[in-house]
């Protein structure tokens, strides 16, 4: 199905998204934060990107505007944050065309709203 890249510092959150994405037929490429991201992106071709918020070296923010300004890249992105704004964050993303999700989070809901960007039709019967 989609190649997506995962920028998450916190390992066992990035395994767990590989996992169910990877149950669902995609494919998953992790880093660890937006620097290890932009480089990944240099060599790789990628569906969607999914960045966590809060990342040493180069956070969420700063990968979205660096995929978009310095890359020119339009692939949809995915940032995910346990943090208090998010009326704030959805302003600052908003031209960027990003969608904001928050943690914690549901695998289960976290995929469907993967393929719903992706347009995917998932198979109900996939494990959720």
């Amino acid at each position: 199905m989609a190649k997506i890249l995962i920028a998450e510092d916190e390992l066992h959150i990035a395994r767990v998204m590989s996992m169910w994405l990877n149950r669902h037929g995609h494919q998953t490429l992790e880093t660890q934060n937006g620097l290890q991201a932009l480089e990944a992106l240099k060599d790789e071709s990628v569906d969607l990107i999914i960045t966590d918020m809060n990342m040493p070296e180069l956070d969420g923010l700063g990968l979205i505007a660096a995929v978009r300004e310095e890359l020119h890249l339009e692939v949809p992105i995915i940032l995910i944050t346990a943090r208090c704004d998010q009326v704030e964050l959805k302003e600052k993303i908003r031209k960027h065309k990003v969608e904001l999700f928050p943690k914690p989070f549901v695998p289960s809901r976290l995929v469907a709203d993967i393929d719903r960007v992706l347009g995917v039709v998932s198979s109900p019967d996939m494990g959720t």
